[in-house]
């Protein structure tokens, strides 16, 4: 779809902000799960950023995980895989 507003193939459809400097909710930030996913980028919402960690939801889903506060946030596989609760 997006290669077909702008001719790109390779464009991504996804606006991330990569600067843990300028993280506000509602930001999409491209997050990882290395323990079970290695480098895998997955979509995420932020909902919350505090001085040493984000809360965040993957896109269109309700739980909240908590992640690091880096430029890709790093989530636990416990976390992402809702065995944490």
């Amino acid at each position: 779809m997006q290669e077909m507003i702008n001719g790109d193939e390779n464009a991504c459809p996804f606006e991330f902000n990569f600067d843990p400097a300028t993280f506000k909710a509602g930001d999409l930030v491209s997050y990882r799960v290395p323990e079970a996913f290695q480098d895998m980028p997955f979509v995420g919402e932020l909902v919350a950023v505090e001085a040493d960690h984000v809360l965040l939801v993957h896109q269109g889903e309700k739980q909240v995980m908590r992640g690091t506060r880096e430029s890709r946030p790093v989530v636990s596989a416990a976390e992402a895989l809702g065995e944490s609760h």
